[in-house]
């Protein structure tokens, strides 16, 4: 009687746990995405969760006043470059090492491992930096979007740990019937990697979308490149809009619902991924 007095207890805290980690992590969103329909006078005062009216107006000033449809815009394209070609190329890179034996490759495969225990961070910015002007890159969004391809070492890992799950008789049998490396690659492995290829590329398009302090950087001198992370952040500044708390949070909402509409279109994918990880494991 007595363990089952236990186990009830550490449900109940197990439960009380998770609501109030829940309740911590989704309460600033909700605030923000309510908050976006108040008035700048409600706000400023303070007042319940839920506006005494709701007004499109915040929306509409941050969209036309603000530029943030310019900053909406620009995130997208560079969201999705950096999904699409970070995805692409640690799979390639991953299917190769895999599957094809090559001079060098456990030194690089150490190095991956090395550097996924190293925080470069700040580090690299410069001559990263130094780069794109090297390559006139600056004023342009390809420019950041290239530079944030880079750094694939833990997801390359990751694909090859899936390649190598996959039986290599299904690279025979297609080698047999003609096929070459880039149809094996498209036609058999590829398909079988989206479990993982859609993890890596919810965390690709997250840190895209949400990077700020590379993406100042590379912007500073190009209003027009910023994106909405940086565009948030720098309306707070701005002398003429820095008590206006209704754009900054429709400015907010804006870069926050395009994550959460990824998510729920990735979460079984990466749900199911990390289930086969486990498995594997």
């Amino acid at each position: 009687m007595a363990v089952r007095k236990n186990e009830i207890a550490a449900l109940i805290v197990s439960y009380v746990f998770v609501i109030a980690m829940v309740i911590f992590t989704l309460y600033p969103v909700a605030y923000t995405i309510v908050g976006s329909f108040k008035n700048n006078w409600e706000l400023t005062l303070g007042g319940g969760f839920w506006p005494k009216e709701f007004t499109l107006n915040n929306y509409y000033e941050a969209f036309i006043k603000g530029g943030f449809l310019t900053y909406t815009w620009n995130s997208v394209i560079v969201s999705v470059s950096v999904t699409f070609f970070s995805t692409l190329t640690a799979a390639m890179s991953g299917f190769v090492f895999a599957r094809y034996p090559f001079k060098g490759r456990k030194f690089f495969i150490t190095l991956f491992i090395s550097l996924m225990f190293v925080n470069l961070g700040s580090i690299t910015m410069y001559p990263t930096y130094r780069i794109l002007i090297f390559f006139k890159l600056t004023g342009s969004l390809w420019g950041l979007v290239i530079s944030m391809i880079g750094g694939q070492g833990m997801n390359i890992l990751l694909i090859m740990g899936f390649a190598k799950s996959i039986p290599k008789e299904l690279d025979e049998a297609a080698i047999i019937d003609g096929a070459g490396m880039g149809q094996i690659f498209f036609r058999i492995l590829l398909p079988m990697l989206r479990p993982i290829l859609a993890v890596i590329a919810l965390f690709a398009f997250r840190g895209a979308w949400n990077d700020y302090v590379w993406t100042m950087i590379i912007t500073i001198s190009n209003p027009g490149l910023r994106t909405l992370a940086v565009g948030v952040v720098q309306l707070r500044y701005d002398a003429s809009a820095a008590s206006r708390w209704d754009l900054m949070l429709a400015g907010s909402a804006i870069a926050v619902i395009p994550i959460l509409i990824v998510y729920v279109f990735a979460h079984k994918q990466f749900i199911s991924s990390l289930a086969s990880s486990a498995v594997k494991g």
